[in-house]
């Protein structure tokens, strides 16, 4: 059984997540800024604590929390801040709020994560179809879509960085799923995937997906957006 961490397990995906490893024998770190509702589940494989991956403070949380751990053997980049808002309207500090969580965040956990990780080990990053180039663009999303282009292109760099030592990185750009998060960036919108039909995919993938990818995206999504 594997040791697995998962961040954004509050709701949508991560929370689907966190339970189906879980209910599968693996020891899940659910990690979110709202924890009561992967603790209120009262698990047996699921450990939880409120965790802001922009703060510095709740870094050090997890680092405190790693030296109790042998590995890691799956970490789940699944965390995300989105903005939905005109670009002429958009700050500097919203900008820096959504890379905050979006990128350096991201860097944060997967950097205090790394050293507890085997050479078969596998860092998933969750990113979206705007994040793709190429892909169709919608307006509001400069700081969303841009930061999870910025993941993708991280994934490829840590892919090469560690490729004789491991473990493996890979990287999900999903489409439209039923969440949340989906319905702030598109109101009234019908997703033709819930965020539990995602979430088993995922899962899927973060257990086997290694063995056939390294640094690679892989685009989730029957659908636009």
């Amino acid at each position: 059984m594997a040791n697995v961490i998962v961040t954004g397990s509050s709701r949508g995906i991560g929370f689907e997540l966190a339970k189906l490893f879980a209910d599968e024998g693996h020891q899940v770190l659910a990690l979110s800024r709202n924890d009561k509702p992967i603790s209120d589940l009262n698990h047996k494989n699921i450990i939880s604590f409120p965790f802001d991956l922009s703060k510095e403070s709740d870094l050090d949380k997890l680092a405190d929390f790693l030296e109790n751990l042998k590995s890691v053997d799956i970490l789940i980049n699944n965390a995300g801040k989105l903005l939905n808002k005109p670009f002429l309207e958009t700050s500097t500090s919203e900008f820096e709020e959504v890379y905050k969580v979006n990128v350096f965040g991201v860097a944060s956990v997967t950097q205090a994560v790394l050293p507890k990780m085997p050479k078969d080990g596998h860092v998933v990053t969750i990113s979206s179809m705007g994040g793709v180039q190429g892909s169709v663009k919608f307006p509001g999303l400069s700081a969303y879509s841009s930061s999870k282009a910025a993941v993708i292109t991280l994934t490829e760099l840590w892919a090469e960085e560690f490729k004789e030592t491991g473990p493996s990185f890979n990287v999900l750009a999903l489409g439209a799923v039923q969440t949340e998060m989906l319905e702030e960036a598109f109101p009234g919108y019908q997703a033709p995937t819930t965020a539990l039909e995602m979430a088993k995919y995922i899962k899927g993938f973060a257990l086997t997906g290694n063995k056939m990818y390294n640094g690679k995206l892989l685009q989730v999504s029957s659908s636009t957006p």
